[in-house]
């Protein structure tokens, strides 16, 4: 059972739809929001903080399981012998 009551890990939408609607909240958000005071200001609210955090954790577990993936594969493959 997830963590999160909210989240369902088996209804991902397909990649275009959460492209879509990702572009589509940044232009509300961006339309709406404070405007940062210099740069590299957060201009994000507070509140936004716990879900960015989980996001970044897993796109870094995404990317490290992939580089991992990777180098097994290329090891496996090394250790086959050449086509003749």
């Amino acid at each position: 059972m997830p963590s999160d009551p909210h989240e369902n890990h088996d209804a991902a939408l397909p990649e275009p739809v959460r492209e879509h609607l990702g572009q589509q909240l940044r232009s509300v958000y961006n339309a709406e929001a404070e405007k940062p005071h210099y740069l590299g200001d957060p201009g994000l609210p507070p509140e936004f903080a716990p879900q960015l955090r989980r996001l970044e954790g897993r796109l870094k577990a995404h990317d490290t399981g992939r580089e991992a993936v990777e180098d097994a594969l290329k090891d496996i493959l090394g250790a086959l012998p050449p086509k003749a």
